[in-house]
């Protein structure tokens, strides 16, 4: 592949100290972009952190050194379509997918492509679509994760206006007669161009700000709204989740952190799947926008708590010698 991709620094968010970022070939040759970041001192094990719909590894940095500095190497990625992995269109700003196989694939290739640098044991932590998309992994049989730590996982979506069952339906018959490449109606404009009164992701204009000074910083960065076609490949992806056998059969410990005031995930649906994981357990966070990782200190540290929770468990440190 090219020379090595790089990472965007900004004055409110430098790049955590380590971090290598390389390309990775995914499903159809795919060009994906992906960063490691050792750990603070010995490492204890190892988090594959993967972000939501529209986030680049940048946006995570915050959340990297503070998985660091918990004696933890990183694996961070973009998904396909977004960040600084290939496009799916010509116009950079569609949101796009074609069903969700081509995710878990690029998801394999990834492990595949870093397992050697990766110290046991693993845990997976994913928001929103990265939630979902890490928990089909893990419904697919992926075993080598010891837990996983969800935020807002998309386990199913909020249409609006529109009933959930009709907007199933348009993004499958659409997707179907060649319009899966056009733009949903509603969120369209440029990510930059929502004031931070008017965000429906976080309540905390320091780390809204940063993030969108990421994107003025690099505008290959942005992703728009989604199409058709990425509508129809969430609701697929859904309904594994909700109603296929392969997340009862997940034997580590999940815990889904859920946002109290969430406008685009469905709390209710995340209660049902955590209960569908043997070992599956369910923490609402009052008052939280979707973006809980980015959100106030407060509602973070909610998350954090439960990540060390698991960690405890999971990836125990070890007594000084």
């Amino acid at each position: 592949m090219d020379a090595a991709p790089p990472l965007i620094a900004t004055p409110a968010a430098p790049v955590p100290p380590g971090g290598q970022p390389e390309w990775v070939a995914g499903a159809r040759g795919a060009r994906l972009r992906a960063a490691l970041f050792p750990a603070a001192g010995a490492p204890r094990g190892s988090v594959v952190l993967s972000g939501g719909r529209t986030e680049p590894i940048e946006k995570y940095f915050e959340v990297i050194e503070e998985l660091r500095r918990r004696g933890f190497t990183v694996l961070a990625h973009d998904w396909r379509g977004q960040g600084l992995s290939q496009r799916l269109l010509p116009d950079r700003l569609r949101g796009h997918a074609a069903g969700y196989k081509d995710f878990l694939a690029d998801y394999v290739a990834l492990l595949a492509a870093f397992a050697a640098r990766l110290p046991k044991p693993w845990i997976a932590v994913g928001h929103s679509m990265g939630g979902c998309l890490t928990a089909l992994v893990l419904a697919h049989g992926e075993r080598r994760f010891s837990a996983a730590a969800l935020s807002a996982p998309m386990v199913g979506i909020l249409t609006g206006a529109t009933p959930r069952p009709i907007a199933n339906v348009l993004a499958r018959v659409l997707s179907r007669l060649g319009a899966g490449a056009v733009m949903t109606p509603g969120r369209q404009v440029s990510p930059i161009a929502v004031p931070f009164e008017e965000n429906i992701l976080t309540h905390d204009r320091r780390r809204y700000d940063r993030n969108q000074s990421q994107l003025v910083a690099c505008p290959d960065l942005m992703l728009g709204g989604p199409t058709w076609s990425w509508l129809d490949f969430a609701f697929s992806a859904i309904a594994e989740l909700q109603r296929g056998a392969g997340i009862t059969r997940v034997e580590i410990p999940v815990v889904i952190v859920a946002a109290g005031d969430d406008r685009l995930v469905d709390i209710e649906a995340e209660r049902r799947v955590a209960a569908r994981i043997p070992k599956g357990r369910i923490v609402a966070v009052n008052g939280a926008f979707h973006e809980i990782l980015q959100e106030t200190d407060d509602v973070r540290a909610v998350f954090w708590r439960e990540f060390d929770a698991l960690a405890a468990e999971a990836a125990p440190i070890a007594p000084p010698a």
